[in-house]
């Protein structure tokens, strides 16, 4: 196999790795997503959403991109925040106000 091809390989490996580890995400568990009827279909415990349904680009706790997941939400100041985890929404809870900034509003 060309080297390109398994260095691509490779990095694409690494890096879905690092989306599943992310804040705590479990690679092996499978997720729930909600649509945009609101209408969730669960498979084992974990809750993912839909990104329409929030109103932030970002985790605005860790930073990660909302297209990476969704697993928790809060709703603040009128709005609808997504999560990657629920460890993320705690520390968001704790002081919001700090950081509302780094969640980048749609």
């Amino acid at each position: 196999m060309h080297k390109t091809i398994k260095r691509g390989i490779n990095l694409m490996a690494v890096t879905c790795s690092i989306f599943l580890t992310a804040c705590g995400n479990d690679p092996a568990s499978s997720t729930t997503t909600m649509d945009s009827t609101e209408n969730a279909v669960t498979q084992d415990s974990v809750i993912s959403y839909d990104i329409s349904l929030v109103d932030n680009k970002k985790d605005p706790t860790c930073g990660m991109p909302v297209t990476a997941g969704i697993s928790d939400t809060a709703n603040y100041d009128n709005k609808v925040l997504g999560f990657c985890a629920a460890g993320c929404k705690e520390e968001f809870l704790k002081n919001p106000k700090v950081n509302i900034a780094a969640a980048e509003m749609k």
